[in-house]
């Protein structure tokens, strides 16, 4: 065995995980990972705040299936990081937090910056863990990527104190074992299979599972070879082509939309890959009792609107596949819910040649979705515009849309961007946000721009928080405390060596983001919405009606 240092055989063990990229700041506590990192073939992104660091790990994580690496220092470095971390883990994403820490001869006495990190860290984690001694190192990072990678992955933490990190060692990194399928009992498909055949009205209802189990042609070719509509959670754009005659697009807006009177009509939902906390069970399923047939990698989580009738519990694809084969739908008329996509396709298009001005955000949104090709990648910030972008950008592949929705964490759009960017170099990449959340973390387009990775950001101007103004008025007729004022974004584009655009009519946006695609450098265009269509929307939810 080589003799090293803790810090140096953590970054060996890291090496032997596959980590390519570590995104952090350095500190005085990690000195040791820094200088260890010096000689390793590992990536260390130098970011402009921790919290950006954790967005970059966490959609890292969510496009790879692999868990990001975010590193910081102790103190304010640790607590910067926590967003990024929490919404890795709500979302389902495998992600590695390292932070440094003070020595452990200084613990048990009141010390500059000392918290404790693995107390802190707990509620947002699924495991974690301080490396009290050096020899137990090739354990710690095996068993943090082995939780973190597993269903459900989540965000896991490592706390290294300094004087650990600096003391000698000898060790080797630990074997990674394979991960053996999981196959569902005969027993729980039979269950499905003949509630399936039964069914007059069925409804698929998928989710992000089916994405991290790479089963979206397996759900294609099941509803597809049943007739039954499918209809996706936020997280789950893409498993089935939205060009579909099956596709119904996405559900989880918090107020009814056409796809309501899919569930208000079924007799059965078959939720695919589907996780409770991307779209409450009490939103379609209020009273409990519409029969639900459960089939994923992990059993149900426990909730009075969601009992399922049937768990099928293992790989996704074979379980459907095993379900197809003893299925018998012959003879069964088309499910209501497919007959709803010709409304919802005219309301798609309702916009499409719309020029007023400034632009409506059903028009900004279709015009991009004209512009991006099946494989480019959208990263959606927290704001009004994510709920227009979860309706109305729709996708043909899996990940080319990826909204921050179990926590819901705002600023996550740039830094997921450069994330995305350095995973797919050669896709598009757009981050759409409102003004609000470019603010929280716009000083990672310097990031950007020092590890070349261009991609655009398209700024819904409105000058305040539109969400909560949204929900202000559906609740009191009014709004309060949301309005502010911002910079010249196309100034500050320039100012950080960046292309910047304004969009002064809706006819310049295409050609505008045309261009700003083909830079070598990030670019930023500002446009101006109407956020009156918030209203419009919610008045139009209260008054839709189911026609049978």
């Amino acid at each position: 065995m080589t003799s090293l240092n803790t810090a140096e055989l953590l970054v060996k063990c890291l090496e032997n995980e596959g980590v390519e990229y570590i995104f952090g700041l350095p500190g005085e506590e990690n000195l040791h990972v820094l200088e260890a990192l010096k000689h390793s073939s590992i990536r260390f992104i130098t970011t402009r705040h921790e919290q950006g660091a954790a967005f970059m790990a966490d959609v890292y994580g969510r496009l790879t299936g692999k868990a990001g690496v975010c590193l910081s220092t102790l103190g304010p470095g640790a607590t910067n990081l926590m967003t990024g971390v929490a919404d890795a883990n709500l979302d389902r994403a495998p992600l590695v937090a390292i932070t440094g820490q003070v020595g452990t001869d200084r613990m048990h006495i009141e010390s500059h910056q000392y918290l404790d990190l693995v107390a802190m860290f707990s509620p947002v984690t699924k495991w974690n863990a301080q490396i009290v001694r050096p020899s137990i190192t090739p354990e710690i990072v095996r068993k943090a990527f082995k939780i973190a990678q597993s269903e459900k992955p989540g965000a896991v933490h490592i706390d290294l104190p300094e004087n650990i990190a600096a003391m000698t060692v000898e060790g080797t990194p630990l074997r990674k074992e394979a991960i053996e399928k999981v196959y569902a009992s005969f027993n729980s498909i039979e269950r499905a299979a003949a509630a399936i055949s039964q069914a007059q009205n069925p409804i698929i209802l998928v989710g992000n599972g089916a994405i991290r189990s790479y089963a979206s042609d397996a759900v294609t070719h099941f509803a597809r070879s049943l007739n039954i509509p499918v209809a996706n959670t936020f997280m789950g754009k893409g498993v089935i082509p939205y060009t579909d005659r099956l596709a119904l697009w996405t559900v989880g807006l918090q107020q009814r939309d056409f796809i309501s009177c899919g569930f208000d009509n079924t007799d059965l939902v078959i939720a695919i890959g589907y996780d409770l906390i991307e779209y409450s069970p009490k939103r379609w399923n209020p009273t409990g009792e519409i029969p639900i047939i459960h089939i994923n990698a992990t059993p149900a989580e426990i909730d009075s609107s969601y009992i399922p009738l049937a768990e099928v519990i293992g790989d996704i694809s074979d379980s459907l596949e095993e379900i197809l084969r003893r299925s018998d739908r012959q003879d069964k008329p088309e499910p209501y819910a497919i007959h709803l996509r010709k409304d919802i396709l005219a309301d798609y298009e309702e916009h499409a040649k719309d020029d007023s001005f400034p632009v409506k955000p059903q028009k900004l949104i279709y015009d991009l979705r004209t512009v991006m090709g099946p494989e480019d990648i959208v990263i959606s910030d927290v704001g009004a515009h994510k709920m227009w972008m979860a309706r109305h950008y729709h996708c043909d592949r899996p990940n080319t849309c990826i909204i921050s929705n179990g926590f819901a964490a705002m600023g996550i759009a740039i830094p997921g961007a450069i994330a995305a960017k350095l995973v797919a170099p050669n896709r598009k990449v757009v981050a759409v946000t409102g003004d609000g959340g470019f603010m929280m973390n716009n000083q990672e387009l310097e990031t950007a721009l020092r590890i070349g990775t261009p991609f655009v950001t398209i700024i819904f101007n409105d000058g305040g928080y539109g969400l909560i103004e949204w929900k202000q008025h559906n609740h009191f007729g009014e709004s309060a405390f949301i309005k502010f004022t911002n910079p010249d974004f196309v100034k500050l584009a320039e100012s950080m060596g960046l292309k910047g655009y304004r969009i002064s009519a809706t006819t310049d946006f295409i050609p505008t983001l045309k261009e700003a695609l083909a830079q070598d450098v990030p670019a930023i265009i500002d446009c101006p919405i109407d956020y009156s269509e918030n209203l419009r929307f919610s008045q139009r939810a209260g008054d839709l009606t189911c026609a049978i």
